[in-house]
């Protein structure tokens, strides 16, 4: 049966207010496509025009724009009060619940309250899982793992031994945490493997993307900090430690051992060096390559990266090059012509 919510009962909800008919809702859509028993919003002004046109049987916009539509749920930040909308009307992930007979658990794991573990699981010796945990098939739990209350690992997620969850974590489907870190050396008798022997710690209220991997350390831990989210395909080096509410956004590779602060962004396919040290609050730009140190604060993109107002000039400037250089290549041949006849003279 389709959820459905009435437009007194969202801005209840919202702690917010509503003008015009209490509708029932059903589901929630853009400006462009909603329907007559769906809602909607309006965050950038840029969109107003499609307030004329909009079928969506109410609105959440900004007090400045109430009069443009009958039915509305009034709000100063109507992005985030849509993006609350939307946990009302998700619908649950998943089928089963309790723990299947045809899941694989060691006889010395301590399984919490509450928890959905679904068939073809396997959890090894020594475990320990919270309360309220749901694992999807074909989960994989290592030995002397812990993970926290009220965390999800979604279809064929690892977690390799010794690897610590916090609580309220969730996993995307693939995603692998404590594979072993990449540490190899050149030596006269070929490339030799270095054992990886630490682990990795996650925080409360950490997201993994799917198929995103953090590996364990060479020693002690890698460690990513409560509230970071990480996008899917991201790759996260031996012994790197990432601070409190970062955005890791898809394909970001960060090396071993480099430390980075809290409130960072790391935009797609932005790759980050060894060894470094990325302070607080900190953006690099998509495709961004840093290979120095970064001062808190900072906004830096490019290849290798620099500055943001720097790199834009750059990005302005790079495709008059051929050009420029087509009039230097003149002017040489014109001083050099100069030299010549002022020669002659002497």
């Amino acid at each position: 049966m389709l959820k459905q919510f009435t437009l007194a009962e969202i801005a209840d909800f919202l702690g917010a207010k509503y003008q015009g008919e209490n509708i029932a809702v059903t589901g929630l859509n853009t400006l462009e496509e909603a329907t007559g028993t769906e809602l909607s919003f309006l965050a950038n002004p840029k969109y107003i025009k499609q307030i004329e046109t909009t079928n969506a049987g109410a609105v959440i916009l900004h007090e400045n724009h109430a009069q443009a539509v009958k039915n509305a749920i009034i709000s100063d930040n109507p992005y985030f009060a849509f993006a609350r909308c939307m946990g009302l009307f998700a619908e649950k992930e998943g089928f089963f619940e309790g723990v299947s007979e045809f899941a694989s658990i060691h006889p010395s794991a301590k399984i919490g309250e509450n928890c959905t573990i679904y068939p073809f699981a396997v959890i090894g010796a020594n475990v320990e899982i919270g309360d309220n945990c749901t694992l999807f098939s074909g989960v994989y739990i290592g030995e002397h793992c812990h993970i926290g209350d009220n965390c999800t690992l979604t279809p064929n997620c690892v977690l390799m031994s010794r690897t610590r969850l916090g609580d309220n974590c969730y996993l995307q489907p693939g995603a692998v945490l404590g594979g072993e870190g990449f540490g190899f050396v050149r030596t006269d008798f070929g490339i030799q493997k270095i054992p990886q022997i630490g682990h990795v710690e996650i925080g409360d209220h950490v997201e993994v993307g799917a198929n995103a991997a953090i590996d364990r350390a060479a020693l002690s831990k890698t460690f990513v900090n409560s509230g970071t989210c990480i996008d899917n395909l991201v790759q996260i080096g031996h012994n790197v430690q990432i601070g409190k509410e970062c955005l890791i956004i898809s394909q970001v590779g960060i090396a071993g051992s480099t430390k980075i602060g809290d409130r960072c962004t790391f935009a797609g396919q932005a790759g980050i060096a060894g060894h470094l040290k990325i302070q607080d609050n900190v953006t690099v730009g998509p495709q961004g390559g840093v290979v120095k140190d970064i001062a808190k604060n900072s906004v830096v993109s490019g290849t290798p990266s620099m500055e943001y107002n720097t790199y834009m000039r750059h990005s302005i400037l790079q495709p008059k090059i051929p050009d420029l250089f087509k009039r230097v290549n003149a002017l040489e041949k014109q001083i050099e012509k100069l030299e010549q006849e002022i020669n002659t003279k002497k």
